[in-house]
């Protein structure tokens, strides 16, 4: 588990891969400070890191990423997703402004 704090490539994203599930790499997102905990087991371990690390649980969104899936390459489903006092009642993001600064954010730091 790390922050992402510098560009990582499409061949880093399958090392990642490789080492978990093959295919997916876990990735949590703070929408307000812009950063992203990456390569964990689970989402709810990289969301708890960045927790300790100053974020707050609102500003929190898991996705996974597919290194190998071309257009389809971002997966909005967490369980850390599931926030009904923000009106979020799935495990994916449903607040279309939410997933786009997710996207970007992650755009910014994924040469695909």
């Amino acid at each position: 588990m790390k922050i992402l704090n510098e560009t990582v490539s499409k061949s880093g994203l399958e090392q990642m891969a490789s080492k978990m599930f093959g295919y997916v790499v876990k990735a949590v997102v703070d929408i307000e400070r812009e950063i992203v905990a990456i390569d964990g087991e689970l989402n709810s371990d990289l969301a708890e890191m960045l927790v300790e690390q100053g974020s707050k649980g609102k500003n929190i969104w898991g996705v996974n990423i597919h290194p190998d899936k071309g257009s389809e390459w971002l997966e909005f489903d967490s369980m850390v997703n599931i926030k009904p006092n923000l009106g979020n009642r799935t495990r994916s993001v449903d607040d279309p402004i939410i997933r786009d600064k997710i996207r970007d954010i992650l755009e910014s730091l994924i040469k695909r």
